[in-house]
């Protein structure tokens, strides 16, 4: 356990955090809504009235906030943490904001980590994965460890790489989310949902996403502009039903932008 956490956010993130390690009065939080003074009270961690006393002479501090308060809160809080503190910054935003956020805590004396939270706290509490970078990621990855954190890597040096990976991700793991959508939407307009999804578990590959990658970018490559005429008629499908192709007219521009272009993709690890 570091000597002193600080919490700046205390919505589901903070709390769920602070249940599982069981931090109490070594935690003191700070949020702009007072209301969550009580979950805190409840697991013995200290509301402070201002940021500026959540953050005196803490060791540790975690910025849990929402992603367009992020920069805002790094900059007004930097003059307020004690030399040398860790900021991890656990905020879903991008690069360039958590290096210019960096900036800020760097120039005040304070050390800047990019922190990006690889799945939802809830359940995997103190298990969930995380992503560290910068120059402070070693210290940081001892200080999260010491505070109850298991599941820890240290990605680089340079800041915005961990945040980096999250958001490329995002765009497979939340796109999938949103043609699933899309899929189903049109599927029980047609009426033909359960056959679709049995179609679907009868071709289901289940390779690493190294193979994964390298086989549908070659399949692009080669037949793109036959796939974006098929699915000019998957959006036609939809508009008939009823339901915005918004997913399929993007795949359509992907698949022949993609005709013919050799897309690199890394080979699985040895």
């Amino acid at each position: 356990m570091v000597q002193q956490i600080a919490l700046i956010g205390f919505g589901e993130a903070g709390a769920t955090f602070a249940r599982a390690a069981g931090w109490g009065g070594a935690a003191r939080a700070y949020d702009v809504r007072p209301e969550r003074s009580a979950p805190a009270a409840e697991l013995g961690v200290q509301f402070c009235p201002s940021a500026a006393a959540a953050l005196a002479g803490a060791d540790l501090v975690l910025s849990l906030v929402t992603a367009d308060a992020a920069l805002a809160v790094a900059r007004d809080c930097a003059p307020l943490i004690a030399a040398g503190a860790l900021w991890c910054d656990m905020n879903s935003v991008s690069p360039d904001t958590k290096r210019a956020a960096a900036a800020a805590i760097t120039a005040a004396g304070g050390r800047y980590v990019d922190v990006a939270v690889l799945a939802p706290v809830d359940p995997a509490r103190l298990n969930v994965p995380l992503l560290l970078a910068g120059d402070a990621a070693d210290a940081a990855a001892v200080a999260l460890a010491a505070a109850g954190f298991v599941r820890i890597s240290v990605v680089g040096a340079e800041i915005g790489r961990a945040s980096a990976i999250k958001l490329i991700r995002s765009v497979m793991v939340k796109g999938i989310e949103a043609l699933t959508a899309e899929m189903m939407l049109a599927s029980n307009r047609a009426g033909v949902g359960e056959a679709v999804l049995a179609s679907l578990d009868a071709s289901e590959r289940h390779e690493s996403w190294f193979v994964r990658a390298a086989y549908n970018l070659d399949r692009m490559a080669q037949h793109g502009e036959r796939r974006a005429a098929e699915m000019e008629h998957c959006a036609s499908t939809l508009d008939a039903l009823g339901v915005a192709p918004l997913m399929t007219r993007a795949t359509v521009e992907r698949q022949r932008a993609a005709a013919g272009t050799i897309i690199p993709s890394p080979p699985p690890p040895a």
